[in-house]
């Protein structure tokens, strides 16, 4: 309660000591200097420090208050950061999925060539070794070394 006090004290103190524009409404109104507003901001502070002397029991249910808007603004605050781990945790399992749907998909053939296993039978009967006699007879070579 009092931290409520103390904000709503400081924030309107900077709020009254900002520069101001000239308009005929602000003419009009009375001329106080920064010293004045901050002794009448003393006197009012140390007014609301007397105030749970003069009436306790309002003190006491604003204290009670204090404690329940701090436990709702916790609970609130929990329930968003949940909601947020979750939609995040969503997310990475939508990722996770669609790279896994993306790995187990079957690679693109154009048709031109036919996979083993794929069309006709004719596919699984060509023959393995197509080298000839004379192929194999043959003595392999390196390339010649030149000399520089």
């Amino acid at each position: 309660m009092r931290f409520l006090l103390r904000i709503t004290f400081w924030l309107g103190l900077v709020l009254v000591l900002l520069p101001r524009d000239k308009t005929p409404e602000s003419e009009k109104l009375p001329n106080i200097g920064a010293a004045d507003a901050v002794q009448a901001a003393t006197a009012a502070v140390s007014d609301m420090s007397q105030f749970c002397k003069r009436q306790p029991a309002a003190c006491e249910v604003g204290g009670q208050a204090a404690t329940i808007i701090g436990q709702r603004a916790q609970d609130g605050a929990r329930k968003i950061y949940q909601i947020i781990n979750d939609k995040k945790e969503q997310i990475t399992d939508e990722k996770n999925e669609k790279t896994n749907r993306n790995d187990k998909k079957a690679p693109d053939h154009t048709g031109s060539i036919t996979v083993a296993g794929e069309g006709d039978a004719t596919a699984s009967e060509a023959p393995q070794d197509t080298l000839t006699q004379d192929d194999l007879a043959l003595e392999w070579r390196g390339p010649e070394a030149t000399a520089n």
